[in-house]
């Protein structure tokens, strides 16, 4: 169940758009835990996200800048939602989330993230910085998906 996001052809013309995961794996015994991340630029606690490339779907960048920022290959399970806020240089941004599960890679340091975590579904929310993922990972855990797997 997966869906490409489509902007409104009235879309500010100055629109960042970006796209990342919210990834997750599941560990023997039903538990299910999700990687966050700690950027030290930005000194927050978020999920693997960046702006797409030219000619780029967000589901497309989505796989790309989790792979990128976590080393992880990924599947996507589904479309979460969007964020949309002010970027910190006054522009407006939109940012599509995907619910992924891992399929292989490892994590290590790099230009962007400084540190990921894998944490169990009740210890997300509290972790994130930003109230917008707190708001977003909300969406996630009533997904039947997820709810499957953690019960």
């Amino acid at each position: 169940m997966t869906g490409e996001l489509v902007v409104p052809r009235d879309a500010p013309s100055d629109l960042i758009r970006a796209a990342g995961g919210i990834i997750t794996r599941f560990i023997p015994g039903g538990r299910v835990e999700v990687a966050c991340i700690y950027r030290e630029a930005r000194g927050d606690w978020t999920f693997p996200k960046g702006k797409l490339d030219e000619g780029e779907t967000f589901q497309q960048g989505a796989l790309r800048e989790v792979l990128e920022e976590t080393g992880m290959r990924c599947r996507v399970v589904r479309f979460v939602g969007t964020t949309n806020y002010t970027h910190r240089k006054g522009k407006p941004k939109i940012v599509a989330y995907y619910l992924m599960a891992v399929e292989d890679g490892e994590f290590f340091p790099n230009a962007e993230v400084d540190v990921l975590v894998w944490l169990a579904l009740e210890q997300v929310r509290s972790h994130l910085t930003w109230d917008r993922d707190q708001e977003l990972f909300d969406l996630v855990v009533q997904m039947p998906e997820i709810r499957a797997q953690a019960s």
